[in-house]
């Protein structure tokens, strides 16, 4: 009888182990699409401001005007959306629509 029982422990263990490396390798899986979601749905964001800024900056974003925009835009996304929005960022967002 406590050969049964052994076997039915190293068995269950078994399973447990296997069980618990499949679901770790869906979770694993399921978090590597969110990040490349994520990574393509910011990469386009990107892209689009770069887009508005030289449609309203042009070319010259560092005339008087392009360099007033510029700082009011950075200003009021970094105070809704956080770091990363300064007028530098603006302009390599700028740069990077430019390219393609």
């Amino acid at each position: 009888m406590s050969l049964i029982t052994n076997d039915k422990k190293q068995l269950s263990t078994i399973n447990t182990e296997d069980t618990y490396k499949e679901i770790r390798c869906f979770i694993i899986s399921a978090k590597q699409e969110i990040y490349k979601s994520v990574n393509s749905a910011m990469v386009e964001a990107y892209w689009n401001i770069g887009k508005k800024i030289y449609e309203v900056c042009g070319e010259n974003d560092r005339a008087e005007y392009g360099k007033q925009v510029l700082k009011n835009i950075s200003k009021a996304l970094t105070k809704e959306f956080g770091q990363g929005f300064s007028v530098q960022n603006l302009r390599n967002m700028r740069q990077f629509y430019m390219k393609f």
